[in-house]
C-alpha cells in the first residue's frame, strides 16, 4: 500500500509560565518523538487515557497548532514546513471531524451555510450551484433536504455530528481526522456514526486518523492501533493482533478494562470468561516532569531496576508488531486476558 502519512520524529512541548512577568518555569512534553504512518485507505486509530497526547498529535497533523519538532509528510511533502499559503492550498485535502458537536458548529450560521463555507472558501463549486452540492453532502450523511435552512440547536446530537462530518467531506479531503466522534453521543447513536464513517471511507476512498479512548469502538473501526502513553508511543499492531496479543502492560491494562459481554443465562458476576483486571497504581505522572527511563514504569507491575534509567524503543516483536518494552509482557497478557493454555 502507499504511504499517505508519515509523522516522523513528532514533538510539541507547550510552555508553561508564571509569574507577573510570564517567564517560562517550564514545559509540558505533550509529545516526544512520535513517529507512525498511514496507508491509503485504512483506519489508523490512537488510544490512551487523557493527556497521553492523541488529540495534540491529530492537531499537529493539521497544522492546527505548530509542532515544536519533527516532520509531517502528506504524500511524501513536508506540510510542517509549508508557509501560510502554501499551508491552505493543500489543506483541503485533511480535513476534521470534531469531538463535540455542540460547539464545533456556528449556532448563528443555516446548515446550507456551515456545509458550504469550505466550498466558498476553496472555491471548489460555483455560488449558483453550492445549494445543490450542499444538498448531495447532506444525502451523503443521511440528511434530508428539509436540514438545509434549519439552525444547529434545531438537531439532536447524532445530527449535528452528520452536519459536521458533511461539513469535513466538502472540500473531498484524501485524510480525515476523526477526533473522538462520537464520545459526546449517546450510545445508540454511537453505532450508527461509526457505520457511517465506515460507509464512507470504503465509498469516497478514505484515510481515517481515529483518535478515542474506547477500546471496544476502536477494534470495530481501526485496521491498525497505535497506543500512546504520556506523549510517546509505547505499542503499534494490527487491531487484530493487538487485541488479541496485547505485549505492553499499559495496553494489558487497557484492555482488561474493557467489558465483556453476559450471557444471558449467566447465573452470577462471571462473565469475564477468566479475565483479570490489571489495576495501574496512582495516576498518570506529569508531562512537565515526565520519569527517567521508561515513563510507564512508576505504574508498571514487571518493572525492573533497568526501566528507572534506560528508555525503551519502539522495537518489532513481530510482523508488523512493535513494542516499546524491555520486557514485552507475553505471560502477563496471557495471565490478564484469560488465554493461559491449560497444563
Amino acid at each position: 500500500m502507499t504511504a499517505l502519512l508519515e509523522v516522523q520524529g513528532l514533538a510539541k512541548h507547550f510552555p508553561v509560565k508564571r509569574g507577573l512577568l510570564q517567564r517560562m518555569t517550564g514545559q509540558v512534553r505533550a509529545l516526544d518523538r512520535v513517529d507512525i504512518g498511514l496507508d491509503e485507505g485504512e483506519t489508523y486509530a490512537l488510544v490512551g487515557e487523557s493527556g497521553s497526547g492523541k488529540t495534540t498529535l491529530g492537531r499537529c497533523v493539521l497544522r492546527l497548532i505548530e509542532p515544536t519538532s519533527g516532520r509531517i509528510l502528506f504524500r511524501g511533502d513536508d506540510i510542517a514546513v509549508l508557509s501560510r499559503r502554501e499551508l491552505r492550498r493543500r489543506r483541503r485535502f485533511f480535513q476534521m471531524i470534531f469531538q463535540d458537536p455542540y460547539g464545533s458548529l456556528n449556532p448563528r450560521m443555516r446548515v446550507v451555510q456551515i456545509v458550504g463555507e469550505p466550498l466558498a472558501v476553496h472555491r471548489l463549486v460555483e455560488r449558483q450551484a453550492r445549494r445543490a452540492e450542499v444538498e448531495r453532502l447532506l444525502d451523503l450523511v443521511g440528511l434530508d433536504s428539509g436540514a438545509l435552512d434549519r439552525y444547529p440547536h434545531e438537531f439532536s446530537g447524532g445530527q449535528r455530528q452528520r452536519i459536521g462530518i458533511a461539513r469535513a467531506l466538502a472540500t473531498r479531503p484524501q485524510l480525515i481526522v476523526a477526533d473522538e466522534p462520537v464520545s459526546a453521543l449517546d450510545v445508540s447513536v454511537q453505532a450508527q456514526i461509526i457505520n457511517l464513517l465506515e460507509d464512507l471511507k470504503v465509498r469516497l476512498g478514505l484515510t481515517l486518523l481515529f483518535i478515542s479512548h474506547d477500546l471496544a469502538v476502536v477494534h470495530q473501526i481501526a485496521d491498525r492501533v497505535g497506543v500512546l502513553y504520556l506523549g510517546r508511543l509505547v505499542e503499534e499492531a494490527s487491531s487484530g493482533r493487538l487485541f488479541s496479543r496485547p505485549q505492553h502492560p499499559y495496553t494489558i491494562s487497557l484492555l482488561s478494562a474493557v467489558p465483556v459481554p453476559v450471557p444471558v443465562a449467566s447465573p452470577g458476576p462471571e462473565p469475564q470468561n477468566g479475565r483479570t483486571r490489571l489495576v495501574l497504581p496512582g495516576e498518570p505522572p506529569s508531562s512537565v516532569d515526565p520519569p527517567s527511563g521508561c515513563r510507564f514504569h512508576p505504574r508498571c507491575p514487571i518493572a525492573q531496576a533497568r526501566c528507572e534509567t534506560d528508555p525503551p524503543v519502539l522495537a518489532s516483536v513481530a510482523d508488523g508488531h512493535s513494542v516499546a518494552c524491555h520486557f514485552p509482557g507475553e505471560l502477563l497478557a496471557a495471565e490478564v486476558m484469560g488465554r493461559r493454555e491449560a497444563g
